[in-house]
């Protein structure tokens, strides 16, 4: 197997093990080995010193210079966002149907835009009730009987 071989399937075991340990992180050493591939590939690294060097600057240049650009891809929306803090505050106010009982302490399904959420209520809420939500926290609606 070729050092542009291995390199390569270094490079893929990186950006897949993003997907397992997340952070942002491993995907930029994965393309760094991509690098390290290429240029072993073409012939500008020959040596194992000349790849580990090109393999740890390139890594380095991409997390440093990249990282802050896709973060959000890999995490997803955060409320440190403000455009998503923006779109959850929409949701206050808005009526939910209760698909699934909730009391005091512990959680329910609702209906809310047509999607199913998890919900929680300081009320003793039926199947069927009409809440409204007061609150978001993270993916469960806080909400209260409606008035």
């Amino acid at each position: 197997m070729s050092p542009a071989q291995i390199w390569f399937i270094v490079g893929l075991g990186l950006v897949l093990a993003e997907f397992a340990v997340p952070g942002v992180i491993l995907v930029f050493f994965g393309l760094g080995a991509w690098v390290a591939s290429l240029c072993a590939w073409l012939g500008w690294a020959d040596t194992v010193g000349a790849q580990a060097a090109v393999f740890s600057v390139s890594s380095l240049v991409l997390l440093l210079g990249l990282r802050r650009y896709f973060k959000s891809w890999f995490t997803g929306f955060s409320k440190t966002n403000p455009d998503t803090a923006r779109e959850m505050d929409d949701f206050i106010g808005k009526q939910v149907r209760v698909l699934s009982a909730i009391a005091p302490g512990l959680r329910g399904k609702v209906e809310f835009k047509g999607a199913n959420w998890s919900a929680e209520s300081s009320d003793t809420l039926a199947e069927g009730d009409v809440a409204v939500i007061h609150r978001v926290d993270g993916l469960c609606l806080k909400i209260s009987r409606k008035i």
